[in-house]
């Protein structure tokens, strides 16, 4: 990566677990993609009341060559998001798809959209 990583954290008390955790995801996308030129990863608590934990939300910024790649969901109906680790790996992995995209359309791997006729 050209830019190092930028982590920003809102409402969450940063730990070496947390930062060790997203430093490997993101070495982890570098071996999809050695293109990646910056990221930012923002991990979020909301300020809002809840029946139930804590949703956290993680936000990945990834810029490519020839491109930018966002990842960051409304966790409001996921549940499991009460576990930070749990919401780090989902967007870590959104971005490890939406990166494995990239990387095809970028070779010419895409196929064309097959359209069938009716007679």
């Amino acid at each position: 990566m050209e830019q190092p990583l930028k982590l920003t954290f809102h409402g969450v008390e940063p730990t070496p677990a947390i930062e060790a955790r997203i430093h490997d995801r993101v070495a982890k996308l570098e071996k999809v993609h050695d293109g990646i030129v910056a990221c930012h990863v923002t991990v979020a608590a909301p300020h809002r009341h809840h029946h139930k934990g804590t949703l956290f939300n993680v936000r990945i910024d990834l810029t490519v060559k020839h491109g930018e790649i966002f990842v960051g969901r409304d966790p409001s109906h996921d549940h499991s998001h009460e576990d930070l680790y749990v919401a780090i790996r989902d967007a870590f992995d959104a971005a490890r798809r939406l990166l494995q995209d990239h990387v095809r359309k970028q070779r010419g791997d895409v196929k064309a959209s097959v359209q069938a006729s009716r007679a």
